[in-house]
Parts: structure tokens; sequence; C-alpha cells
């Protein structure tokens, strides 16, 4: 079986980041998006990362451009935009796929690791079921990554303890790392 540190990732000019090189880490793998409702997250993640980073927490910025479109551009604007708007910190890898044939097998991995377990209750949540079950009549029984800011959580030992779906409040998902940490 797979680990988590079995996998390496590339940013934008093509430097690896081996997992590995994160072991005894808390690490949040974030499928990210810069033209979309939920990238105001960037702000609460970026401030998490500044909080707790020399504690040990680090977070994988993952851009995917695979729902609606909401990453247009080259993977050096997707940094400018992030960098500028929202003055993140933390590594940001190429825009990758995260469903289909073409997904980065990370998140596969991270799938199979922690499926699908529903939006949570509220305004957003109902706008994404709605939205899910137009795209896929049978979302809620599979893993694939519903929207841009779905959240992993992997705890230090490499297991991934957590998947927050991108109507998870930003607090619980700041809870989570702090209890890991």
């Amino acid at each position: 079986m797979a680990s988590i540190y079995d996998f390496t990732l590339y940013d934008r000019k093509g430097t690896a980041y081996p997992l590995e090189n994160y072991r005894g880490e808390v690490m949040l793998i974030v499928n990210t998006a810069t033209g979309c409702g939920f990238t105001p997250h960037y702000e609460p993640i970026e401030k998490m990362y500044e909080d707790f980073h020399d504690k040990g927490f680090e977070v994988i910025d993952v851009p995917c451009n695979q729902f609606a479109g909401q990453t247009p551009g080259t993977d050096d604007e997707v940094h400018e935009f992030c960098t500028l708007k929202y003055n993140t910190q933390f590594p940001q890898m190429k825009k990758s796929d995260v469903n289909g044939e073409n997904a980065l097998p990370l998140f596969t991995y991270l799938k199979e690791q922690r499926g699908f377990e529903g939006f949570g209750k509220g305004p957003a949540a109902l706008a994404m079921k709605a939205m899910s079950k137009k795209m896929n009549k049978d979302y809620k029984n599979s893993p694939d990554i519903k929207w841009n800011f779905t959240k992993f959580l992997v705890d230090r030992d490499g297991n991934v303890v957590a998947r927050f779906e991108p109507t998870a409040k930003m607090e619980d998902v700041r809870a989570a790392v702090e209890k890991l940490l």
C-alpha cells in the first residue's frame, strides 16, 4: 500500500516537492482556484500557515482548473494572483487535475483514504448539493473531488485524518489542524 510520503509534486518552475520532505509535519493539501466563490479561503489558510508553520505545519496548494474553468491563466499568473492578493507564502504546485484519467496520483490516493462524506448544512451546502447532483446524480457515492478548495488533513504520521469540503467552516479546519499540532 502506498504512503503519502511516496508522492512527489512539482511547482510551476518544475522544482520537485517530495512529500517525504514533510515527514513528521502536519499537512493541509488543497485543490485551489483563483476565480471561485471559495477563493477567499486563501486568507484563513495563509493565516494558519503563518501561525503554525514554525510548529510543523505545511500547506500544499494545488491549483486546479477542472471546476467551471475557475483557474484560468498560466501557473505564473496563478502564483502572482495568490501572492499579490492573499500574500500566500506556502508552496504552490503547478496547475493539475484532481479527478479523471489525468488526476495527480496523490489525489487518487487522498480520495481512497477519505471519500466524500457530504457538504454539511447551510446555504452553501445546499447549493453544492444541487450543483453536484446536476453533474452526477450519484455524486454522494463517488469519492471524487466535487469542487475547488477541498482540503485533506494529514497528521504527523502520514495518515489522512480528515477531508473538508469547500463548504466546511474554516474555523473547523483550523481547530482540526491545531489539535494535531
